[in-house]
């Protein structure tokens, strides 16, 4: 409790004037007496931090909606063997592409590669291939063997690449003793 007679809780000299004693001695009476709040010192608010979880699930979506972005178009087979004709190339030479009449000028080989890597060793290798009026290159990109349930990434990557591109009349599996469903022939436009 607090002594009223500290001069610490008296009023000001200035509201003297107005206030008589009676009027003070009223006041104490209403009130009664008078204890000092304790109060406990403030808290800082802690700073909540927001959560990881939407930024690693927003991560997540746009993996996959790359991937989905990505895949091979549906005309594609993506079975074992890989088949692709552009239109107008002859049956003839689709024929004889897939039995390996046609010599390989260059040969490239990705798989074990990750996608981004294999993508632009791709394109530079095409374009190197025209350069040097390629007709037939063979691309290896694997069997998939080691990607468990998600199945042949860069095999079904690389069909979708190559179909995708301009320059590219053809492509197949290639034979056996070629790499097999490991790889591919690749029938390339003329310079």
């Amino acid at each position: 409790m607090t002594d009223r007679t500290d001069p610490a809780h008296e009023p000001a000299a200035e509201d003297d004037a107005s206030v008589t004693e009676a009027d003070r001695s009223l006041f104490r009476d209403a009130v009664g007496p008078v204890a000092d709040v304790n109060r406990a010192p403030r808290r800082k608010r802690e700073r909540t931090l927001p959560s990881a979880r939407p930024a690693i699930r927003e991560a997540d979506e746009r993996a996959v909606i790359g991937e989905l972005l990505d895949e091979p178009p549906p005309d594609v087979e993506t079975g074992d063997d890989l088949v692709y004709r552009s239109e107008g190339v002859q049956l003839s030479v689709m024929r004889r592409l897939r039995r390996g009449h046609y010599r390989c000028q260059a040969e490239l080989d990705l798989h074990g590669m990750v996608v981004d890597v294999a993508r632009h060793c791709l394109a530079v290798f095409l374009r190197d291939a025209l350069d040097r009026d390629h007709r037939c290159v063979r691309i290896v990109h694997g069997k998939g063997l080691r990607s468990g349930h998600r199945g042949p990434v860069l095999k079904t990557k690389v069909a979708g690449w190559l179909r995708q591109r301009n320059e590219v009349l053809a492509f197949c599996s290639a034979r056996p003793n070629d790499g097999g469903t490991g790889a591919v022939y690749v029938l390339l436009r003329r310079g």
